[in-house]
């Protein structure tokens, strides 16, 4: 499985590489007509940046960000995410779905989701709080390594008219956190004279395993003891806007906010929240 890992690992990186990146994250896109058979390329160039919330972490700036994806009549891959429509024909869409888990791109520079970057009830009792409280932050470099963790399941869109209904559920398949997360969102494509915009509402929930594997500490990281998160409801907003220059070139921009204040037991966190923001050129190959 760790060799699986690897594999998949760095064939993502390299078809990242070749087009020369929350989110949260995501495959075909239902709103737009794909073109089965061929690879489809683009490459946004501008300024921007993605914000770290975990104490120690390093903001990444957001300069040059390819996208990748293929779609055959049922295999896809797209910005990292692998999989197979069950329904490609229906405005009920069904995809078996693989990715990295993007929790690790806050320990992890190159991951896929920092590279494709244009995508809790506390387990504590009284007395840990107290704990908690009166001990400082904790910063990622003082950690174990975080390892990657592969993630599979099922996704499904409804596509109405401009409006894309979503849910997913996926569970950690290499053995890594041993846990599970699962969201639903709300997607527009709206186009205001040529200006085209797509704005998206949703919500993550995350499993007690996930956050304390991620976000939680191990005796051995602190030696004021153990810290567990519990599970979370984590929501989440996004915009994108393109206004075409030409047929391969567009002026586009982005904004998405992801929401952790649920994992406020965590010492990890400097700040509750991440940021994605980003302005400039896409180009299409």
């Amino acid at each position: 499985m760790k060799l699986i890992t690897y594999i998949l690992g760095m064939s993502t990186l390299i078809f990242g590489l070749v087009a020369a990146c929350h989110a949260q994250q995501s495959e075909v896109d239902p709103g737009q007509n794909i073109i089965t058979g061929q690879w489809h390329l683009s490459v946004n160039t501008g300024l921007g940046v993605m914000t770290n919330p975990l104490q120690g972490g390093d903001n990444l700036p957001l300069v040059l960000i390819p996208e990748v994806a293929y779609y055959g009549e049922q295999f896809f891959f797209d910005n990292g995410r692998i999989g197979y429509s069950l329904k490609p024909d229906s405005p009920h869409v069904f995809n078996l779905v693989a990715e990295f888990n993007p929790e690790t791109r806050f320990f992890v520079d190159w991951h896929p989701s920092n590279v494709f970057a244009l995508s809790s009830a506390s387990s504590l009792n009284f007395t840990q709080n107290e704990q908690f409280e009166q001990q400082p932050k904790i910063a990622i470099t003082e950690l174990d390594k975080r390892k990657w963790a592969l993630d599979s399941g099922l996704s499904y869109h409804y596509i109405h008219q401009r409006h894309v209904f979503s849910a997913q559920a996926l569970a950690d398949v290499s053995g890594v956190y041993k846990g599970w997360r699962a969201a639903l969102q709300w997607q527009m494509h709206h186009n205001i004279g040529e200006l085209r915009v797509k704005p998206s509402l949703g919500i993550w929930y995350k499993s007690t395993d996930l956050n304390n594997y991620f976000y939680g500490v191990t005796e051995k990281e602190n030696p004021n003891g153990a810290i567990a998160v519990g599970s979370s409801w984590q929501p989440y907003a996004k915009i994108d806007a393109r206004w075409p220059l030409n047929e391969a070139n567009s002026v586009r921009f982005h904004l998405a906010y992801y929401d952790y204040s649920a994992l406020d037991d965590s010492p990890l966190f400097e700040q509750t929240y991440s940021m994605t923001a980003f302005i400039g050129f896409d180009h299409i190959f």
